[in-house]
């Protein structure tokens, strides 16, 4: 089972639109675009997050062939599309709100 979308991003996406730019620092994930919310379930399917990487859920990409999760927490992690298991998540942000911190206005 999928954990779910923490209602931070929808207040976000409602009141800002989805981003698509660069964050603040170097740190990763350098570039990132955020999906509507109507994208994330269908690309959680395409991706089979599910049953490659069970305890996440995908909700924007990085550009680069990675994409940008949630785990149960609401920390988000980065997974490589191609070899996705859970052994390849980095941590890049403890949650939501310090990630939209890092977005570069």
């Amino acid at each position: 089972m999928l954990p779910e979308i923490p209602k931070e991003y929808f207040e976000y996406i409602k009141a800002h639109g989805a981003f698509e730019g660069f964050t603040t620092d170097d740190s990763e994930p350098g570039f990132i675009e955020l999906w509507a919310p109507e994208a994330i379930a269908p690309n959680n399917r395409d991706i089979e997050i599910e049953s490659l990487a069970p305890g996440f859920i995908a909700f924007a990409g990085n550009g680069g062939g990675e994409v940008l999760a949630f785990d149960a927490s609401g920390a988000i992690h980065m997974l490589p599309l191609i070899g996705i298991e859970l052994d390849c998540a980095i941590k890049v942000a403890d949650d939501f709100a310090s990630l939209v911190g890092r977005f570069v206005r």
